[in-house]
């Protein structure tokens, strides 16, 4: 496997991940408190997967032959309280994970080194990808702050639990090595 053939397994790999783990925050929370900001100033949960799902489909449509901020995006209304039910915001989730899976999933290797842009500014596509794995993971562990915080003691961890390093580090140590 090449490097590129790993680069990008590894880039689907994550995105898969910050994915479920979004999904994972959202479904422990009650309806109602996915609409919760704390402050003016503060962006509610179905706020900050609006604009996920804004950037996703502004970058990754026509993302070879048009600019990766669209005309029609309309950025700043992204960040107004619209969303109304969590049926609504997981179309929203899903519209925009699923035009970016669309993209990343038909990417050949060879196209790592193609130039796009976004607002004008030049990218290679391995560049476009890096700027969203830390841009998607930022607004994801928002999420799952966020939910934490509103879950407090009722929250299920979504990865190895308070004071159960040990438990979780003997489990794997003991199975055989995984390739």
């Amino acid at each position: 496997m090449s490097i590129s053939d790993s680069y990008l397994e590894s880039a689907k790999s994550q995105f898969i991940y910050y994915k479920t783990l979004g999904e994972k925050a959202i479904n422990q929370l009650a309806e109602e408190q996915l609409f919760i900001s704390t402050n003016e100033d503060s962006n509610s949960i179905a706020t900050i997967v609006k604009h996920i799902s804004g950037n996703m489909l502004s970058r990754w449509t026509d993302f070879f032959t048009s600019d990766g901020e669209k005309e029609w995006r309309n950025r700043d209304s992204e960040f107004e309280e619209t969303i109304k039910t969590k049926e609504e915001l997981m179309i929203f989730w899903n519209k925009g994970w699923d035009c970016f899976f669309e993209l990343l999933f038909s990417l050949k290797p060879e196209q790592l080194s193609e130039i796009i842009y976004i607002r004008n500014e030049k990218h290679t596509v391995i560049e476009a990808i890096n700027r969203q794995l830390a841009h998607y993971p930022y607004h994801i562990g928002q999420i799952v702050f966020y939910a934490k915080q509103l879950k407090n003691s009722e929250w299920e961890s979504l990865s190895i639990k308070k004071n159960k390093s040990k438990n979780y580090n003997d489990e794997k140590f003991s199975q055989d090595k995984k390739a």
